[in-house]
Order: structure tokens, then sequence, then C-alpha cells
């Protein structure tokens, strides 16, 4: 037992959707640490505060043993760029207050990126009260922003770089989630014993253990079932799945392709698909992390598929540690250390991304395979997550460096 205390400073926490949330925070209290959270009023994805909160300068609870702290913000998450920075620069102004006058001692800052701003909040506080800082970088600045689209202004771009190789100084000790992640930040000056590659891991409690049934227009057991599940966005390119069921239909294959999500693509992917006549894709709306398991657990393999890019061939998509977690093959058509990850595991199948000739004869190989290969690959795939993967493995690479500082 230790009587470490750490700040987990993030901009988004339960009961938003988020990544190292409470999942993260209360296997921390499991180890023994003390665990304050520095979060802001719930508002994300849509911009609108949750029930039972509302802006106030402070507003405490405790959930799981976890003490939160809930701050001020601007809530948006519109398109618009300029209500998007108002919603990051109001969290950190909050954070940095709070942090400087009001933050009882902690011997560790845990912070978030996404945004930076969280960071460049962290870095001030570090000044004034000496306080060491893990930094937690889940997308890589300005390299998103100018993949997403969200910033295209060369000179604004210039500056976020400028200011992100700023907070790499100031911080102790920056974990990853993949080794290209690690590779770039060392191409771009920080010192390789600063940054430690940490996968990410899946919410495993909502994933093994999910309530929910399957909707009626839910493929039956004759088909070979893809699933995708998660955001419909432009990085995810998803018009290479309906070339690939427009070929797989053509094959009078009994390959199935079930897209499950919201995003700002899924409406016209859904009519593209009515106007195409693809009666091989199945759109059904996005649900609750809690019944998501449902479907995984329902499938014969699970897919994930981003645009080819730079950016993306270092990056892991979360779905696939949720994927492997629930123990299925995985179809993966994303380049790079996503792909190596499933080769590795021996859990599935790797296609080109952005490739329909190849991500249909992929779906065709797995649908070949008899029951058992089938199910062997998808133990592969769980084995795989629990041994290198697992939130027991990544909380207590992060324990060690927490209690290290």
């Amino acid at each position: 037992m230790h009587d470490k205390k750490i700040a987990l400073l993030a901009q988004w926490f339960d009961p938003e959707p988020t990544f190292k949330g409470l999942v993260f925070a209360r296997e921390l209290v499991r180890q023994g640490f003390k665990v304050e959270v520095i979060t802001g009023i719930p508002n994300y994805p849509g911009g609108k505060i949750y029930a039972g909160y509302k802006v106030a300068l402070i507003q405490r609870e405790v959930i799981d043993g976890v003490n939160i702290t809930r701050l001020p913000l601007y809530p948006s998450h519109d398109q618009s760029a300029i209500m998007r920075i108002l919603n990051y620069v109001s969290f950190s102004a909050s954070a940095l207050f709070y942090g400087l006058f009001f933050m009882k001692r902690v011997d560790v800052i845990y912070a978030y990126h996404p945004p930076l701003t969280v960071g460049i909040a962290a870095s001030l506080i570090k000044m004034f009260r000496r306080i060491p800082i893990v930094y937690d970088i889940q997308d890589m600045w300005p390299d998103t922003l100018r993949a997403t689209g969200m910033i295209n202004n060369a000179r604004l771009l210039a500056v976020v770089s400028k200011v992100c190789n700023w907070v790499y100084r100031q911080v102790d000790q920056i974990v990853v989630l993949s080794p290209g992640f690690k590779r770039l930040l060392i191409d771009r000056g920080v010192r390789k014993d600063k940054v430690e590659v940490i996968y990410n891991w899946a919410d495993e409690d909502s994933l093994l253990t999910p309530g929910g049934t399957l909707p009626e227009n839910f493929p039956d057991k004759n088909a070979f079932k893809v699933i995708f599940a998660g955001n419909m966005g432009k990085a995810q390119a998803l018009d290479v799945v309906l070339e690939a069921a427009a070929l797989l239909k053509a094959a009078n294959s009994r390959v199935v392709f079930v897209m499950i999500g919201g995003g700002v693509d899924a409406l016209r992917l859904k009519n593209k698909a009515a106007d195409m006549q693809l009666t091989n894709i199945v759109f059904l709306p996005a649900v609750p992390m809690a019944q998501v398991g449902k479907f995984l657990i329902s499938s014969d393999a699970l897919l994930v598929h981003l645009k080819k890019d730079p950016l993306f061939q270092i990056t892991i998509p979360s779905k696939t540690q949720a994927y492997m977690c629930v123990g299925k093959p995985v179809l993966m058509a994303v380049d790079g250390d996503a792909s190596d990850l499933v080769r590795q595991s021996n859990g599935g199948i790797t296609a080109e991304s952005q490739n329909p000739k190849e991500l249909a004869r992929a779906a065709e190989r797995l649908a070949a395979l008899d029951h058992s290969q089938l199910t062997q690959l998808g133990e592969n795939s769980r084995k795989y997550y629990c041994d290198q993967l697992s939130l027991a493995v990544g909380a207590g690479k992060f324990a060690e460096i927490f209690k290290r500082l």
C-alpha cells in the first residue's frame, strides 16, 4: 500500500463517452492511489449540459470511491472551430485557476490530451507548484487537426506545433498509444527515454456483460455478419465498404456488413447504399456502450477501417481493443501499427486501407473458414488482449510510472 496522490486532469469524463475515464480512475484507487479527477461539466458530444448538472463554479461528486471535481466551461461541440476552441480554452482556464489556488497537494498530475489546452494548463500549474506531469497523448496534434480538416491554416498549424513542443519539454513523462506515435515524437526532438508506449484498453465490464436485445432487422444465422461499430465520419472513409458490398453482392456472397453508429457521414452512406440497392448492408443507430457488446458478440467478424493517411498508419483505433476483448476475428483495414497488432495476435485478417477489392476478398476469406477456425482466431484475439492490452496491464504500467516520479 502507498499513499501517492494523483490528480487526473481531463476535459472529458464519465458520464461523457471517454476513454481513460472512470474505469481508469477506479482501477488506480483499487491499486492504492488517492485520486482526484479534475474535469468539466459533462456536455460532450452534443454540446448540451447533461441532466443533473449545471454550470457552477465547482461541483463535487464521488463515484465508486473516486473524488470528482467539475469545473465550469463553455459547453460546445460545434463544427465551428471558434466555438470548439472557446470550449477548450474555457476549461483549461478553469483548470489552471483551480490547480493554482484550490487543488490540494498531489504527487503527480496525469494530463489527458486532447485537447492541447489541458497540457498547457498542467504545464503552467507545474511551473508554480512543482508537481511532475505524466502526459497521455491520444491524438497527435497538429497532425489530427490537419487530417480531420478542423484547421487548414498553415500558419495556425505551425503555432499549434510550437506549443506542442513546448508542452513536451515541460512534462516529465509522455505516454503514447502506439509505437508509431513514439517514433514521431522522437523525430520531433523528444528524448527517447521520456516516451513510453502503453496501449489503450477497452471497457471490459460493459462489453462482456452487455444488456439490450438485437433489433428485428439484424441479419440471421445464414449470413456471415461483419460488423463495423462506431463513428461514421470522413476519417473512416466508409464508401469503400459500400463498394466492397457491391462486389460481394455480385459474387453472391453470404457476407453482410452491419454498420452500427452515427456521425456526419451516417445518413449519406445509408442513402447511398439504398441508391446502390445493396441488400447485404444494414445500418443501425448508435447504441449505448452498455449494449454494444451484445452486437459485437453476435458477429462473425469485426471491421476496422480508416482512410489512407500517414497519420492513421501510426494510429490504433480504440475499437480494435474492444473487438479483441470480446474474442472475435478482426478484419483490419488500417495500414501500419493497427495491422501489426492483428498480425502479432494472429487474431484476424488484414486488408489494405481504402481498397474495396481487398476488403471484399478479406471478408470472403473469413466467410470461407469453418466454425473451429473462426473460433480459434477469436480466442487468439482475446488472449492477446488479456496478455498485452487489458486494463490491468495498462493501469499497472501507469502505476509504475506514478510511483517512479
